[in-house]
């Protein structure tokens, strides 16, 4: 049987995100414990909180929204690749591996061991633009990163632009600390919000082979 690997970041109070979104709130609302008939909770976030999808209406009013992409965007064969010593991935890094074909991008990073620290991180691993339009140009149209952006921090999203303008779908904060390089089946099901920008997602990879070079 296939490995299976849940690649998606629990939500919970305290939970490191990015500048300027709400902190993640889980409060209960009623428990057996104290007598209720059932067990509730509260939960208030950001769309954008943990592991989650940007849909193109993140940045563009008249952009795809969640619940309109299609499934077959975000289920299917994908390739991890594995950068550990990476700030700003580059087009250079990108061609040192065999990416022909390849739909649906994630990269590893040196991200992983941010998720440790209590408050966010601004020195963490990201694309480059000229990274991005590599990407476009080769036909991908998903990419994901382990971290809360793929982009620098700042006040502009240069590669969330090239990226969400050409219809690419992007997942960010996963968490592949236990994930090899390699091939594998993506699952990514993002909450269907109806007109959504994005949405938090449970998302798992299904080990099919390790040939990645």
């Amino acid at each position: 049987m296939s490995k299976i690997y849940d690649i998606t970041r629990s939500i919970n109070n305290g939970m490191v995100v990015y500048p300027g979104d709400i902190p993640v709130q889980v409060k209960e609302l009623s428990a057996v414990k104290n007598g209720d008939l059932a067990n509730s909770t509260a939960i208030t976030m950001s769309s954008h909180t943990g592991t989650h999808v940007d849909a193109p209406k993140h940045l563009y009013s008249d952009g795809r929204a969640l619940d309109q992409i299609p499934l077959e965007t975000l289920v299917g064969p994908a390739a991890v690749i594995e950068l550990p010593n990476t700030g700003a991935i580059t087009k250079k890094d990108l061609s040192g591996f065999h990416l022909q074909g390849v739909k649906r991008l994630l990269f590893k990073t040196a991200n992983s061991g941010l998720w440790t620290k209590k408050k966010f991180v601004s020195d963490y691993a990201h694309l480059t633009p000229g990274a991005a339009e590599y990407l476009v140009q080769s036909g991908c149209r998903l990419v994901g990163i382990d971290y809360l952006s793929v982009d620098p921090p700042g006040e502009v999203l240069p590669v969330h632009e090239i990226l969400l303008s050409a219809g690419v779908v992007i997942i960010e904060g996963l968490n592949l600390s236990a994930v090899p390089p390699g091939r594998y089946e993506l699952i990514c099901l993002p909450l269907k919000i109806a007109g959504g920008d994005g949405a938090p997602a449970r998302v798992i990879l299904r080990e099919l082979q390790k040939d990645l070079g």
